[in-house]
């Protein structure tokens, strides 16, 4: 299984990016997976509702199914720091189904997994106060708008644009030696 990751600020793109990749890769037929990082904690669950019941009366999982969708919820001891604890993504990525890539969003850093930076949200000091930020641990490449390709053109690593996602895919293929995508 080969992963990349997307990083970036709030609102830079990225979901959107990966949402373009997804459809893109699964057009060329592979299996592809997702895991996004959630910052602060989340629950699909509600109140009132029979598997949040469950969860209440202290099941440490809960599997829901219907027809072709399953989900299962778990809960876990809090990782130290902000939930993205060392060995987190490796945790995830070892819940996935077998397929042939996955992206990631969020997970900021993790070793042993190759991130693109996507930077295109408007810096208060402009982009290029943004351009001068080291890249992230980790990045392989930006994908940006065109404002912040200009300013990043000095940095070592590629520059692709935030728009084509054709390029972005045919790196990402290349990159993890994806044949036939």
């Amino acid at each position: 299984m080969k992963a990349i990751g997307f990083t970036g600020d709030s609102g830079s793109g990225k979901t959107t990016l990966i949402e373009r990749l997804i459809e893109r890769f699964t057009r060329a037929g592979a299996r592809v997976a997702a895991i996004k990082h959630a910052h602060h904690g989340f629950d699909i669950d509600r109140p009132g509702k029979d598997s949040y019941r469950f969860r209440a009366a202290g099941a440490g999982q809960v599997l829901i199914a219907a027809g072709q969708r399953w989900v299962l919820m778990s809960d876990e001891a809090p990782p130290p720091g902000d939930g993205a604890g060392a060995g987190a993504l490796q945790r995830q990525l070892a819940r996935l189904d077998p397929c042939d890539l996955v992206f990631v969003e969020g997970y900021r850093g993790q070793a042993g997994l190759a991130f693109i930076e996507v930077r295109r949200s408007p810096d208060d000091a402009g982009p290029r106060a943004a351009a001068a930020r080291a890249p992230g641990p980790g990045v392989i490449a930006f994908a940006c708008d065109p404002v912040h390709a200009a300013a990043l053109a000095h940095q070592p690593l590629p520059v692709l644009a935030l728009d084509d996602v054709e390029a972005i895919g045919h790196f990402v293929a290349t990159t993890l030696e994806l044949r036939g995508c």
